[in-house]
């Protein structure tokens, strides 16, 4: 569907009525939420203090020493204190992975966990490098981790973590080129304040539920909400679309279950989209996401409605320039500002075009079951847009 906002028309649509898997387009509803919901800063967590002791409960901030936000308070707010510090543990822990994720992604950056006290963004990187025996971790905490597959004999570097446990198998050609690769994690509370622990240098202590003598709590916020969006937007991240939703979630109910958020905003702001959604997580990873065209492009209207055009182009991937986007629809001028969507046999497109003439269109573009190469189903999109 190509939509003109100014007039209310729509200039064309095909198929537009039909459900499709939405992909990261879903990742655009998160936005609407963040918008909605969270304000200019990030909430990086709560906490309370009496006598010489500090207790802190997550609220889904995931920039907490994240190589991407070197910027965050929190990390500083720590080490300035003197109190000794417990980690309470959340009211409601939400499932790791979301539902219709795929369990045998565990290993890629884009099925990092789910948590409510994310730290190094939920993973560790590993650095290969030629001639060198053993990968660099980060953060070096998970060193010990680490066991060399001794009966390798491949061409390529790779580290696999256990399905269930942080246990890090790898496998280093040393003549090779060196590499890096992202491992999600396993998360759990004691690792929680194992990580907290190594990284401050001082002990960090494991609390079931906030005493009274330390209510009410205080919120410590850590960076600007934009900076989350922009890179959930731009690079497609996975992880920080769905901890987007459990911020939310926790803001307006106390309780980091994405499904409190996304029935909020449903019940609240989208009683005016054309068609009924299936919404189920914050990045569309799941399967069971189903969005229409023209649902689609009501929800950008809604987000236009929200914040400035110059704002949106910001965030948004840029034709040509910027994010997912960079290596195609390049322009002289940037032309498409829009998320995309890929998993396999599904690819998706929905944000706004700029014509000639300078008027600002909204459109969506949604390809689900398909057998040709992606490569060749953008070039055709690139004509048509």
């Amino acid at each position: 569907m190509v939509y003109d906002p100014d007039s209310g028309k729509v200039l064309y649509e095909h198929n537009s009525v039909k459900n499709f898997t939405p992909a990261s387009n879903t990742k655009l509803f998160t936005f609407y939420t963040g918008l909605k919901i969270l304000g200019d800063s990030v909430p990086a967590l709560k906490y309370g203090v009496h006598n010489d002791s500090l207790v802190f409960k997550g609220t889904g901030d995931p920039s907490f020493l994240h190589e991407k936000y070197p910027g965050s308070k929190v990390f500083q707010f720590f080490q300035d204190r003197d109190e000794t510090i417990f980690y309470v543990l959340p009211d409601y822990t939400e499932k790791f992975f979301g539902p219709g994720w795929a369990w045998d992604d565990y290993n890629w950056y884009y099925s990092v966990e789910r948590s409510d006290f994310p730290i190094y963004g939920n993973y560790a990187k590993f650095t290969f490098e030629s001639g060198k025996a053993l990968p660099v971790v980060e953060p070096p905490f998970f060193e010990k981790f680490i066991i060399k597959d001794s009966s390798y004999t491949g061409r390529s570097s790779l580290a696999l973590r256990d399905v269930y446990k942080n246990e890090f198998l790898f496998q280093h050609q040393l003549q090779g080129k060196g590499r890096e690769q992202v491992v999600p994690y396993k998360y759990s509370p004691q690792l929680v304040a194992d990580l907290l622990s190594d990284t401050l240098k001082k002990p960090v202590k494991i609390m079931k539920e906030v005493p009274e003598k330390f209510l009410p709590l205080k919120t410590l916020y850590s960076i600007p909400t934009d900076s989350l969006y922009k890179r959930m937007l731009q690079e497609s991240d996975n992880f920080i679309a769905e901890q987007i939703l459990l911020m939310s979630a926790e803001k307006i109910s106390d309780t980091l279950k994405a499904q409190i958020a996304i029935d909020y905003i449903k019940e609240e702001y989208l009683q005016v989209l054309p068609d009924d959604i299936n919404w189920v997580d914050g990045s569309g990873l799941s399967v069971y996401n189903l969005f229409t065209p023209r649902t689609m492009v009501k929800l950008l209207e809604l987000i236009n409605a929200e914040a400035s055009q110059e704002r949106l182009f910001k965030l948004l991937p840029a034709g040509g320039e910027s994010g997912t986007l960079k290596n195609f629809y390049k322009a002289e001028e940037p032309y498409v500002y829009a998320k995309t969507g890929t998993l396999s046999n599904t690819h998706t497109l929905s944000g706004f075009l700029k014509t000639k003439k300078g008027k600002t269109l909204i459109f969506s573009f949604m390809n689900d079951n398909y057998t040709i190469p992606t490569s060749r189903l953008k070039q055709e999109m690139e004509k048509v847009l």
